[in-house]
């Protein structure tokens, strides 16, 4: 059974240039895999069916496996597989009419209002970064933006004047969004009265800008946000997706269509909405 478990191993890491800790893990998986389809009494990798492969998934389950952990082994075994048919070891690959199991999905944690709102105020705006927290922190929560779309938001796609912003998500996709009155006037507030002593010689076109006149990063971004919810007495730990979840709970909360919602987080698949739900 295991005659093809080491070349298989030395392929892999050399095609795909896998660390040393990965192949170990493949191997371990592999090997138990291989130890339970032996002791159901089959002799050679080829008699493996469908059968065999799901009583192993069963069989990982009962024993109360995670089931990320089960997903990943299921991974292993179905690339394994197609390792044998591809150098035609075997003629069949057992695990192509089988579908990965289902890791369940976490409801995202979020905010109330009356949290997100006690955390903008704390900010003192006389402080010397305020003006740009308070407007960074409004915009993640108000615009419900990816904290990426935040770094790389340019002056260029800001439509004040219509109460719009042009935001570029993944792969590029463009979408505008709506600014709320509140998010507008402490961007306003922002680009006016900070944002101008922070340019440096390289004039910067993002509109957040660090101490130092560049783009802020996004580990930048989370520390502003954990230092004032730390302020604000909230023990929750939050992320700047947390905001992103919030905005989108609250909003159908209100009674917002799940699509206005999927159109304004610029998701592709509706599915992915659904679980604010």
């Amino acid at each position: 059974m295991e005659d093809y478990l080491q070349e298989y191993l030395v392929t892999i890491r050399v095609e795909k240039n896998l660390a040393l800790k990965t192949i170990e893990a493949y191997n371990r998986d592999l090997g138990h895999y291989l130890t339970f389809i032996k002791n159901k009494n089959v002799k050679v990798i080829s008699k493996v069916t469908q059968m065999h492969i799901r009583e192993y998934m069963r069989d990982l389950n009962e024993k109360g496996l995670a089931p990320k952990s089960i997903t990943r082994i299921f991974s292993s075994i179905r690339s394994y597989h197609k390792y044998l048919t591809a150098e035609k070891i075997v003629v069949e690959n057992p695990t192509l009419a089988l579908s990965s199991p289902k890791s369940p999905k976490k409801l995202p944690s979020v905010l109330n209002v009356n949290e997100i709102t006690n955390i903008i105020e704390q900010i003192d705006e006389s402080s010397q970064f305020g003006k740009r927290d308070k407007a960074i922190i409004e915009m993640l929560y108000s615009c419900g933006l990816r904290v990426s779309e935040l770094c790389t938001l340019d002056l260029s796609n800001l439509f004040l004047d219509d109460d719009l912003i042009r935001i570029f998500g993944k792969g590029l996709k463009e979408r505008l969004l709506p600014v709320g009155a509140r998010a507008k006037d402490y961007l306003n507030n922002y680009l006016l009265y900070l944002r101008p002593s922070l340019i440096n010689k390289n004039k910067s076109s993002a509109v957040f800008l660090s101490r130092n006149g560049n783009k802020l990063t996004r580990s930048m971004i989370n520390k502003i946000l954990t230092k004032w919810s730390i302020a604000s007495g909230i023990k929750k730990t939050i992320s700047p997706h947390t905001l992103r979840h919030s905005f989108a709970t609250h909003l159908l909360e209100g009674g917002a269509d799940l699509r206005f919602v999927q159109a304004l987080l610029g998701h592709s698949d509706i599915t992915t909405t659904q679980i604010y739900t």
